[in-house]
C-alpha cells in the first residue's frame, strides 16, 4: 500500500515545483504592491494587492494540497489522497470570492465618496512588473496541467489567468483617472475586476466538484478505455463499467463476459494481459474486473452499451 507509482511521483512532482513557483511569485509581487497600493491610494490597485495576498494563501493551500494528494494509499486512506487536490481548489475558490466582495465594497465606498489616486507611475510600473511575472509562471502551469491534469493547479491557473487581466486594468484605471481626469474610472474597474474573480472562483469550481463526486470520466477517454479492453479476444462483453478520478489518480470497475467453460486460472490469465494492455495506455490507472460468465446479467435493466462498444471494436478489420 506505501508503494507510489512512477507516474504518479513524477505528477506529485511536478504539481509541488507548480505550486512553490506560485507561492514564490505572489510573496515578492506582495511587497511590490503593498508599496504601489500605498503611494496611489488606488482602489483597483488595493484590489489587485488584495488578489494577490490572496494567491499567497491560496498558493499556500495548493502546495498543501498537492503534497497531501501525492501521498501512496495507507490503513485508513486506502483509496489514496488524491482528493486532498479538489479540497484545496475549493478552499481557494472561497477565499477568493471573499475577497473579491471585500474589493466591490471598497469600490462603492469610493464612488460614494468621491476619493482620488496618485503617484499614477508606482501603479503602472508594479502591475506591468506583475504582468511579466504572471505570464511566466501561466506558461510554466499550462504545461503542468498538461501533464498531470492537476484540479488544483489547474485552480491556480485560472486565478493567475486573471490576474493578467487583473493588472492590466489597474493600468487602465490608473491612466484614465490621473492623465484623462476620469475619476471614476479606478472604482468602475475595481468593480469589474470583483466580478471578474466571482465568475473565474466559480469556474475553476467546477471541475473540483466533479472529482468530489466522482463524476464519470468525458465519453471520449471512457470509450478509448473500453477499446483498448475490447481487443483482447477472450472477453464477450463489458458491462457496469464505473470510472472516477481523484486528483491525479484514475480508478476503473468492470464487469466482463467470458466463455463460462473457461477454468479460473485461465479467466485470470486473461485478466492479467487485460489490465496489462490498460496499463501501458492509461499508466497509473487503478483497474479493477470482475469476470461473469457470458450472458450472465447482474442488474436486469442495465442497458449494456459498453457491450454494444466492445461488438464494434471485435468487428473491425
Amino acid at each position: 500500500m506505501s508503494d507510489i507509482h512512477p507516474e504518479h511521483q513524477a505528477h506529485g512532482d511536478l504539481t509541488a515545483r507548480a505550486a512553490t513557483a506560485s507561492v514564490s511569485m505572489a510573496a515578492c509581487l506582495l511587497l511590490l504592491k503593498g508599496y504601489a497600493a500605498w503611494a496611489t491610494g488606488s482602489v483597483a490597485m488595493l484590489g489587485s494587492l488584495a488578489d494577490t495576498a490572496l494567491d499567497l494563501v491560496t498558493s499556500l493551500i495548493t502546495l498543501y494540497g498537492v503534497r497531501l494528494a501525492a501521498m501512496p494509499a495507507d490503513r485508513d486512506h486506502r483509496f489514496g489522497h488524491g482528493k486532498a487536490e479538489a479540497i484545496a481548489a475549493l478552499f481557494q475558490v472561497g477565499i477568493i470570492t471573499f475577497s473579491a466582495f471585500g474589493i466591490a465594497w471598497r469600490a462603492v465606498q469610493r464612488l460614494a465618496h468621491g476619493d482620488t489616486t496618485a503617484h499614477a507611475e508606482y501603479g503602472i510600473a508594479a502591475s506591468l512588473v506583475a504582468i511579466a511575472a504572471t505570464l511566466a509562471l501561466v506558461l510554466y502551469q499550462r504545461r503542468v496541467i498538461a501533464r498531470t491534469g492537476s484540479v488544483a493547479i489547474k485552480t491556480d491557473y485560472a486565478h493567475y489567468s486573471s490576474d493578467l487581466l487583473l493588472n492590466g486594468s489597474v493600468i487602465v484605471a490608473l491612466l484614465l483617472d490621473q492623465y484623462l481626469g476620469f475619476r471614476s474610472a479606478d472604482p468602475i474597474l475595481g468593480l469589474a475586476i470583483a466580478a471578474w474573480l466571482i465568475w473565474s472562483a466559480w469556474r475553476a469550481s467546477a471541475h473540483a466538484i466533479d472529482q468530489l463526486m466522482d463524476k464519470e470520466w468525458p465519453e471520449e477517454k471512457r470509450r478509448r478505455f473500453i477499446e483498448v479492453a475490447a481487443r483482447h479476444p477472450e472477453l464477450k462483453g463489458i458491462h457496469d463499467l464505473r470510472t472516477r478520478s481523484s486528483g491525479m489518480h484514475d480508478f476503473v470497475q468492470f464487469h466482463v463476459w467470458v466463455d463460462p467453460d473457461m477454468t479460473v486460472a485461465e479467466v485470470h490469465k486473461v485478466m492479467d494481459e487485460v489490465e496489462h494492455k490498460l496499463e501501458a495506455e492509461f499508466p497509473g490507472c487503478e483497474v479493477l474486473i470482475h469476470p461473469d460468465p457470458e450472458g450472465h446479467v447482474d442488474h436486469p435493466g442495465n442497458a449494456l452499451v459498453e457491450t454494444d462498444v466492445i461488438q464494434e471494436v471485435q468487428e473491425e478489420p
